[in-house]
């Protein structure tokens, strides 16, 4: 009898292990954000990375036609490849390109920017990745296209390519 019980209470045991697992495993537990295309762009303030002085997004938008916020960062690998591109975009227009630094030791920033080029007329850093996550990011490097009024035009998501900085190009001009 005691030997039946020992094993009824193991096998119920087992059961809601695996009742809790099956029940988590139903649940989402990743983090999506949400599409932000066609969308006004949730303002927020940050630190230059040259700089201690705020910079509010607002204030840096609203002044220019047209504005490509790139998230980026050195220890990113597509970054490093998408810099090139990002210099010649900023050589070939007058876009307001700015530069969000996300999760990223200020000096390793720095260096990247010292070694590869500065296409940025702003450079802002995200230091937790909260600003990133507001925007609608899901990792580095992403690109979001705005226009004066702060309104999302283009996302793109990975590295730019020759083609989203043509189709970048046609959209400005």
């Amino acid at each position: 009898m005691k030997k039946n019980i020992f094993y009824l209470s193991i096998l119920l045991f087992f059961i809601f292990i695996f009742s809790i697992f099956y029940i988590g495993l139903d649940k989402p537990n990743f983090y999506k954000p949400t599409e932000v295309r066609n969308k006004n762009l949730e303002e927020f303030t940050s630190t230059g990375l040259f700089s201690n002085k705020q910079f509010n997004s607002k204030d840096i938008i609203e002044n220019n036609n047209f504005t490509l916020i790139n998230i980026w960062a050195s220890w990113c690998i597509p970054c490093r490849s998408e810099h090139s591109m990002l210099m010649s975009l900023s050589k070939k227009t007058d876009l307001n390109i700015i530069g969000l630094n996300y999760k990223d030791k200020k000096n390793n920033a720095v260096k990247f920017l010292d070694e590869l080029g500065d296409p940025f007329s702003q450079n802002l850093i995200d230091p937790d990745g909260i600003i990133s996550i507001s925007l609608g990011a899901y990792g580095v490097p992403e690109s979001i296209l705005l226009n004066n009024k702060s309104r999302v035009i283009r996302k793109y998501i990975g590295p730019l390519t020759s083609d989203n900085i043509s189709e970048i190009i046609k959209i400005i001009q």
